[in-house]
């Protein structure tokens, strides 16, 4: 399973969209990167997403749960912690 960051996604959209600032592209290789810049932003949003889903959770933790509870088991991550 990739271990992947939030880091790694931000490298990955500035180096598109250094793909897509390339002049010395011709029109059908600007037509590939954009397909794939837009193929790249739509797995992002997810990506980001599904960050902000994992963050609110954690804070709605903190802030409204007692801390020794037990959460169910799709809340913890592979080593079994939040």
């Amino acid at each position: 399973m990739p271990n992947n960051t939030l880091s790694d996604l931000n490298n990955h959209l500035f180096a598109q969209l250094e793909r897509l600032g390339d002049e010395d592209m011709n029109h059908n290789q600007l037509s590939q990167e954009i397909e794939r810049a837009r193929a790249i932003s739509y797995i992002a949003k997810n990506v980001i997403e599904n960050a902000k889903v994992a963050l609110d959770g954690a804070q709605f933790r903190v802030d409204h749960l007692d801390q020794n509870k037990q959460l169910p088991e799709q809340f913890k991550d592979r080593n079994g912690d939040v």
